[in-house]
């Protein structure tokens, strides 16, 4: 069981936490190397300690919502398979994947999808291709949330130094061209599938038989996931759940805020513009840590809201245990109640395969 391995647990927890605090405060000590300053350890304890609990728990309850939300959107997808799984059974795998994820690192990400394959009774490239589609889905959430962003900056008055403006710039043309290579991709596989897959296939005709046939099994698999979109019922409550999902973060995020007294004053507007830039520099992964969240946090309440260095690295601590550390318990609880082992989920990454 799980509790019979919660010293290794423990070790891998503590390992990763010192891991991610350690690259904060590498980010901290080169910002202030640069400006010539010493850091202020009083203003950081202040703003660690004046956290209101009401708001904090709120923002907590929010974020395990989301959780739900998640196994809701999933559920669509397992329609067209005629597979029926309880919303309780698909929000324990929830939980256990995402904290397979934070254990484990991008090797967890398969956990997810295996047990839901293993729950629902279908294949597990099936459940890997939904997986594929939902992380479309939530990268065109970010997309819009950085575009938005992006928009807003000018309307709130905030001052950009030139060098953030050029990056701002660049940045938004690279959102207009990932979010068109993405639409252009679930418009060719939801409505023209079998064409899409002899394109694909000729145009890597020249790999090796035994890579080419790896391909041509998980573009089948993909096209087998995107099922639940040429439905459209299904696509209408897909985007419905994906607007819900990412409202939910949002209301995460602005309860989250509203804790601080560094940022307590902060507008919807305010918290769209931060998790824009949160949710585009989560595609930059730091390995054995995890997304870029926290350092982009960080420079955007320096560089953008102007807050004390201290300060940001205060609140960017709190977005990590948000972001990370409040699905571990509930994950491991669900994994107990499933009777599942920690020597298991992490083994899994290994035995799974298409």
């Amino acid at each position: 069981m799980l509790a019979g391995d919660g010293r290794a647990v423990r070790r891998r927890w503590i390992t990763r936490v010192v891991l991610a605090l350690a690259a904060l405060l590498v980010v901290v000590g080169l910002f202030y190397r640069l400006r010539g300053n010493s850091f202020q350890w009083q203003l950081f304890l202040n703003t660690l300690s004046h956290v209101n609990g009401a708001w904090l728990t709120v923002s907590m309850l929010l974020t395990l919502l989301g959780y739900w939300g998640r196994a809701l959107r999933w559920e669509v997808m397992l329609r067209p398979l005629g597979s029926t799984v309880t919303i309780r059974r698909l929000t324990y795998d929830t939980a256990i994947g995402f904290m397979a994820v934070v254990l484990l690192g991008r090797a967890g990400e398969v956990v997810r999808p295996y047990l839901i394959s293993v729950s629902a009774g279908a294949p597990f490239s099936s459940q890997l291709a939904a997986w594929m589609l939902e992380r479309i889905l939530d990268l065109l959430a970010v997309l819009l949330l950085f575009a938005l962003a992006l928009m807003w900056i000018p309307s709130r008055g905030l001052a950009l130094g030139p060098a953030l403006r050029w990056v701002l710039g660049a940045g938004g043309y690279l959102v207009a061209a990932i979010g068109v290579a993405c639409l252009l991709f679930l418009i060719l596989f939801r409505n023209f599938s079998d064409v899409a897959q002899g394109r694909l296939l000729s145009a890597v005709s020249f790999l090796p038989a035994n890579y080419y046939s790896r391909v041509e099994r998980m573009l089948r698999a993909f096209s087998q996931g995107m099922e639940a979109t040429r439905d459209l019922k299904s696509l209408l409550l897909l985007l419905i759940y994906t607007v819900w999902e990412w409202i939910l973060i949002l209301g995460t995020f602005y309860a989250l805020f509203l804790s601080f007294p560094v940022t307590a004053q902060f507008k919807i507007t305010d918290v769209v513009i931060i998790l824009g830039f949160m949710a585009f520099g989560s595609i930059i992964q730091i390995p054995g840590i995890g997304g870029g969240i926290q350092v982009v946090s960080i420079l955007v309440l320096t560089e953008i809201y102007r807050l004390p260095l201290e300060a940001a690295t205060g609140v960017a601590i709190f977005i990590g245990i948000i972001t990370f550390v409040v699905i571990v318990p509930v994950g491991f609880v669900c994994a107990v109640h499933e009777g599942l082992s920690w020597t298991k989920l992490r083994q899994l990454p290994k035995d799974v395969s298409l």
